[in-house]
């Protein structure tokens, strides 16, 4: 089987390392797995050269040389994509991997918000895209280098044409990237409805990134305040009546279970967004945020907190781009 890890950044590098790792260690039902990075600029030289070096709460490991390239022409078809690059560079890496899609490819999507199954279908084909998610608090700290430093790795996984039947049925090719996954020591899921939990993932990384950003401080600050945790508390139901809104299947309790795992995070954390605002950087608003306002406005719903927080990170989210 060969996967390509499309974005080797913090997520990318993590999964794939784990996938890559395992392979080399000759784990039952993944000695013949084939893992090539897709990367770029130092990151790709660094894979290339010096590999791979994982600081993790969960284990460290280091992997020699890998399989990389910058050039997916070059690498062919593959029986499955891990996408793990930013939001706001979904479409032109979907335009990017087409070289990497065969008849029966599977593609997944592992970041943050929830357009990214959308754009990937229209350029790649619906019928190549699954309905993914990811958990992970990680970064990259220098070429080759990631620093894994809180929430235990996970994966969720669904086709994204099925809605929930309670019979527990799954596709092939789904339970084949779970199986592969879960070798590798990774924590997997298939949940009921992967859309709700893909929803759900949004309205967390929404809240805590914009809330976040707009204060310029951790979750153990914002948690804390009761000012903030109710900003925090806020901005979960507007995504909430958002998704609603457009028929994602909601769980009743989702305010309160994601405001405790927001309590059960290290104090210190921070959502990538957040520091890519906090570092000067081009980040997810658009994605996530501004995300959250246009469907809101196309949908009827109001979502004035994020209308605030998004109008307010605007001005130095456009000095990043150097659009301002």
């Amino acid at each position: 089987m060969r996967v390509a890890i499309f974005g080797s950044g913090a997520v990318g590098g993590y999964f794939g390392g784990r996938l890559a790792q395992a392979a080399r260690a000759g784990r039952p039902g993944i000695s013949n797995l084939e893992v090539i990075f897709i990367a770029r600029g130092e990151q790709l030289a660094a894979l290339r050269s010096t590999g791979l070096q994982v600081e993790s709460i969960v284990g460290d490991f280091t992997l020699g040389p890998l399989s990389a390239s910058d050039k997916p022409a070059r690498v062919g078809q593959v029986d499955a994509i891990l996408v793990c690059v930013k939001a706001w560079q979904v479409p032109a890496a979907a335009a990017a991997m087409l070289p990497l899609v065969g008849p029966d490819t599977a593609v997944v999507y592992l970041g943050n918000g929830v357009d990214a199954p959308g754009q990937l279908g229209a350029v790649l084909g619906s019928e190549h895209v699954l309905g993914g998610l990811c958990r992970i608090s990680a970064r990259l700290v220098a070429p080759g280098r990631i620093r894994h430093t809180g929430i235990q790795p996970y994966v969720a996984l669904g086709e994204l044409n099925t809605r929930p039947s309670g019979t527990g049925e799954t596709s092939q090719r789904v339970q084949a990237l779970c199986d592969l996954l879960a070798s590798a020591g990774v924590q997997v899921a298939q949940p009921p409805d992967i859309l709700a939990a893909m929803w759900e993932k949004f309205a967390f990384i929404c809240a805590t990134s914009s809330v976040g950003a707009v204060t310029r401080a951790p979750f153990g600050v914002l948690r804390s305040l009761p000012e903030c945790r109710e900003m925090l508390e806020q901005a979960v139901r507007e995504v909430a009546a958002v998704g609603r809104r457009r028929s994602i299947l909601l769980a009743d309790d989702l305010v309160p279970r994601i405001l405790s795992l927001i309590d059960s995070l290290p104090p210190e954390t921070m959502a990538s967004m957040q520091r890519d605002i906090l570092e000067g950087r081009p980040s997810e608003l658009g994605a996530q945020t501004g995300a959250v306002v246009r469907m809101g406005l196309e949908s009827g719903t109001l979502t004035p907190l994020h209308e605030t927080l998004y109008a307010s990170l605007l001005p130095q989210e456009l000095a990043a781009r150097g659009e301002l």
